[in-house]
């Protein structure tokens, strides 16, 4: 399998598995514990790993949503927990999904030996991903079904991040991205009904190709994988998505 083939079929399976534990009940307990609904521990769980810094930081690592509901989820919720404690708690939880879930899927350890050398890769030359070098530092744990869900959360972070600086670099804006990849999600990202236009066909033209330039800057990481190790990646994440999504 080529490089930029092994990208496009694994990514879309780390995108949907590297975030079906955001939400679960047992997540939410988690960040209940620390004062924070669900919302809230979203912001920091993911952005915490930036440190106690201001909300304009954080949204610009996190693109897409409206940044007075930004403002307001990462204001308040920094004001009951610290943001690298919430972050902390957060891959904590992330890798309890996959002790629940990812124990019976064989193939853990190749498939981690795989995905932590692209992490590795690009923890190399890391610039501009600041949420993925953010995660990416985090210590990831010892038993396979949480360290398996971990780096895929990691992985998530990789190609979304890469993402946004594509999206940046082909001058559309943020939210008319997203309203193009995720119409149905504008309220939850805190966007009312007309406050982003309608695309344009030269925005789809332009989403199209932060796309495709999205592949291959992720795809320079992926190339330490190929053979074995690249099919090993497509057929355990497939299984564990099968197991651990949602």
């Amino acid at each position: 399998m080529e490089t930029l083939e092994l990208v496009r079929t694994v990514s879309p399976v780390v995108r949907k598995l590297g975030a079906a534990w955001y939400f679960t009940p047992e997540t939410m307990q988690v960040g209940a514990e620390l004062g924070l609904d669900g919302f809230r521990f979203y912001f920091l769980g993911r952005g915490g790993v930036l440190g106690d810094v201001e909300w304009p930081v954080v949204h610009a690592a996190f693109g897409y949503f409206e940044p007075s509901l930004l403002e307001k989820m990462w204001t308040s919720g920094s004001a009951r927990a610290r943001p690298r404690d919430a972050a902390r708690a957060h891959l904590r939880a992330c890798a309890e999904h996959g002790r629940r879930h990812l124990g019976d899927v064989d193939g853990l350890g190749a498939f981690c030996e795989a995905a932590e050398a692209v992490v590795r890769e690009a923890r190399r030359d890391p610039a501009g991903l600041s949420l993925f070098a953010g995660v990416a530092s985090e210590p990831l744990p010892d038993d396979l079904p949480g360290r398996a869900m971990v780096v895929t959360a990691v992985l998530r972070e990789l190609r979304g991040s890469a993402h946004l600086l594509a999206v940046a670099a082909s001058g559309l804006p943020t939210p008319v991205a997203h309203r193009i990849s995720r119409p149905d999600d504008m309220a939850l990202f805190g966007w009312g009904p007309g406050s982003v236009p309608e695309p344009t066909a030269a925005d789809r033209a332009a989403h199209r190709a932060a796309e495709e330039l999205t592949d291959q800057m992720v795809g320079r990481f992926y190339a330490v994988v190929g053979g074995d190790a690249g099919a090993t990646l497509v057929d355990v994440s497939a299984r564990m998505l099968a197991a651990a999504g949602s």
